[in-house]
């Protein structure tokens, strides 16, 4: 299954985490995301891949570690993504590679959403 860019930044408002730090950046809506498919989004640590697993919404790093490819566009096999490039998987839980050519982990995103929109902590 292919993953698909969210295009621009639904909202990109940073919400108070209460200690004046902001943190939490609302990245796409919920609606965006579809089983199997992840969603690439712009962030000042980079482009980020979100995907909604079994209604567990996960984001890692979009890129590849291995070589420069987008693993929104990727292949999603339960918590497995595969790189489309040369064949790379993650488990995108952990960031952990699982199969070669992948050699060094993803970094991964804490989420949540409110309902109507998935929210990043970078």
């Amino acid at each position: 299954m292919s993953g698909h860019s969210a295009g621009p930044i639904v909202v990109d408002q940073p919400l108070a985490d209460g200690s004046g730090n902001s943190t939490e950046i609302a990245r796409c809506r919920l609606a965006q995301l579809r089983s199997g498919d992840g969603v690439s989004v712009p962030s000042a640590a980079g482009p980020i891949a979100i995907f909604e697993v079994e209604g567990e919404i996960l984001a890692v790093q979009d890129t590849c570690t291995h070589e420069d490819a987008s693993l929104a566009d990727g292949f999603l096999d339960g918590h497995v993504i595969e790189c489309p490039l040369h064949g790379g998987q993650f488990d995108i839980r952990s960031g952990l590679p699982v199969c070669l050519p992948a050699q060094l982990p993803l970094r991964r995103f804490e989420t949540r959403s409110d309902g109507e929109f998935v929210y990043i902590t970078t």
